[in-house]
């Protein structure tokens, strides 16, 4: 083998080595607690989901993991195979401070896995939300991924998941409705002439009255006349 052979084989493990190495690099720093809604709407509800990932380097599995929550009003968590949850709630104000997932024995997050952690919650009124998370393995190390962005913009080694939030829809406005104009007010006419239900009693009672002494003076006028026949005749 020549020496320019060798140094040809040299430069490229070299060349390979360098490649492996950014690719664990960046296999490495994308393996973070990532946090994602289905919609981050500021002060909505949503479903917020942590993705965890296992980077124990002594293949030992996650047993347990904290999510510490922005003081939210509302939370519920998901029925999840070989996990309990269980929340952390201020006793005096009533928000929720932390929900923690405990996996079952001989259960948790292996080597080279993931696990995805939904719990349902109430936005902060906020342009983001930052969830601070403790991440626990069986051999008791404990990771806190709880670090903010360096000054420079660059990632820190365990950066805390930030949700960015929008603002939404504008709010519909209220329309209130305009008042009806109230309906005129009609003041039904008198009549000077009775109508015919008024005063019909009293109207036929005078006729009948007429008609009562007409025929007693025609009977009075025939009793004369037969009186003055009669006396005639005698």
């Amino acid at each position: 083998m020549t020496a320019q052979t060798t140094r040809g084989l040299k430069v490229a493990a070299l060349t390979t080595s360098l490649v492996l190495g950014s690719w664990l690099t960046a296999a490495t720093a994308g393996a973070h607690v990532h946090v994602n809604a289905d919609q981050p709407v500021r002060g909505q509800y949503a479903l917020v989901t942590f993705q965890v990932p296992n980077e124990s380097e002594k293949s030992s599995a996650t047993t347990k993991v904290t999510i510490s929550l922005p003081n939210v009003a509302s939370v519920s968590t998901d029925v999840m195979a070989g996990w309990s949850a269980e929340l952390d709630r201020d006793a005096t104000t009533g928000a929720y401070r932390s929900v923690t997932f405990t996996a079952s024995p001989n259960e948790g997050i292996g080597v080279g896995q993931f696990e995805l952690f939904p719990i349902s919650i109430k936005l902060p009124d906020a342009d983001s939300a930052t969830f601070p998370v403790v991440q626990t393995y069986a051999d008791g190390t404990i990771v806190h991924w709880d670090q903010p962005p360096l000054p420079n913009g660059e990632e820190p080694e365990y950066p805390a998941p930030v949700l960015a939030l929008t603002s939404g829809p504008p709010a519909p406005k209220e329309r209130h409705a305009t008042p009806a104009a109230p309906a005129p007010t009609t003041v039904p006419a008198v009549s000077a002439t009775p109508t015919s239900g008024e005063h019909a009693e009293p109207q036929a009672s005078a006729d009948n009255t007429a008609r009562a002494l007409a025929g007693g003076a025609l009977l009075v006028a025939a009793i004369g006349v037969g009186v003055a026949v009669a006396r005639r005749r005698t």
